[in-house]
């Protein structure tokens, strides 16, 4: 496991986060299912790659320095 992510690219947080947010709502009266919980995962990964994409694109854009090749 040599490999890193940031955390919010990582399905088993959002699973744990829905998971726990599933439960708050059970409480309050309201059901997620495992499938709505599992689409909300894939949901919620994917749209955090965008952003991220999204906010690296916007930080070149407004860097004060430029790139420079080898």
């Amino acid at each position: 496991m040599g490999d890193t992510k940031h955390w919010y690219r990582s399905k088993t947080v959002w699973g744990a986060l829905i998971a726990v947010a599933a439960s708050l709502l059970q409480v309050a009266g309201l059901q997620l299912g495992p499938d709505v919980q599992a689409d909300l995962v894939e949901l919620i990964v994917t749209s955090a790659g965008v952003v991220g994409g999204l906010l690296a694109i916007y930080g070149r854009i407004v860097a004060d320095s430029g790139i420079r090749g080898k």
